[in-house]
């Protein structure tokens, strides 16, 4: 006990936490994309409302939410201490500079890190603290079970407890929940947000570029037959692919929004 003890309060134990964690916060990504790629679907946010709605009254899926607030809080504290560490370690520049191959993000991922920290306040803030505890409009979507044409309208529940019903009237299934989706095109006809999301989106580029490489260096999960493939899928999948993916929605919903702002 006390030899695992202080294998994780040594430098390379924090370093191993960094990887574990950013790696299951990698993971995390993706999923989240998954779900808010459903913000495409012309359907007035039908799908990404259900969506909404499972992932905050799915037992198992709150679970995995609080480990997963766990997991960027932990992140982040360790990310402090390592940065402190060094710094201290260091505390005066060399007098003379001298040429590496150290990437940009390598040597700013304290303050890649610090923004994108900010971003996850601000963001779990305007959407995922808003849905849980803030007053919500409410939508009711009408779905012919033949035609399978949905239509919708706004809905008032008459208890404040109130948060999801599905019932089948005559041929129609009518659903009717929380409107996030209302949130999210509000928020994204702000041009400082999205600025602001798009922005937070490039940080993230550099800041999984190098943290997805670096953490399978750590955990000595790396090898020549497997490193191009790691790198691949660190840079077009982790650095590119997701950023963009993320960052095209306040866009797009910003170009479409009948009611744009600054």
């Amino acid at each position: 006990m006390n030899e695992t003890k202080q294998t994780f309060n040594s430098s390379l134990g924090k370093k191993l936490i960094m990887a574990l964690t950013g790696l299951f916060l990698c993971t995390f990504l993706i999923v989240h994309l998954g779900g808010n790629l459903l913000l495409f679907k012309h359907d007035d946010g039908y799908s990404f409302n259900v969506y909404a709605n499972f992932l905050t009254h799915f037992p198992p899926i709150e679970v995995i939410a609080y480990v997963l607030y766990a997991a960027i809080l932990v992140h982040t504290l360790y990310a402090i201490i390592l940065t402190t560490k060094n710094r201290k370690a260091r505390p005066v520049n060399y007098a003379v500079g001298t040429k590496s191959d150290v990437s940009f993000a390598s040597k700013n991922m304290g303050l890649l890190g610090s923004i994108l920290f900010l971003f996850i306040v601000i963001h779990m803030s305007d959407f995922w603290f808003t849905y849980k505890f803030d007053v919500l409009p409410f939508k009711e979507y009408h779905t012919n079970l033949l035609s399978g044409v949905t239509t919708s309208q706004a809905f008032t529940p008459e208890s404040k407890e109130f948060e999801k019903s599905v019932a089948t009237v005559g041929n129609d299934e009518v659903l009717r929940v929380k409107d996030l989706h209302a949130r999210v095109t509000q928020s994204f006809s702000h041009l400082w947000y999205v600025a602001f999301y798009v922005i937070a989106m490039v940080v993230l580029s550099f800041h999984l570029k190098h943290g997805f490489q670096s953490s399978f260096h750590t955990l000595g999960w790396i090898h020549r037959k497997y490193k191009s493939l790691i790198y691949f899928v660190g840079t077009w999948v982790f650095a590119v692919l997701i950023p963009l993916g993320f960052a095209a929605m306040p866009v797009v919903y910003y170009l479409l929004s009948p009611n744009k702002q600054l």
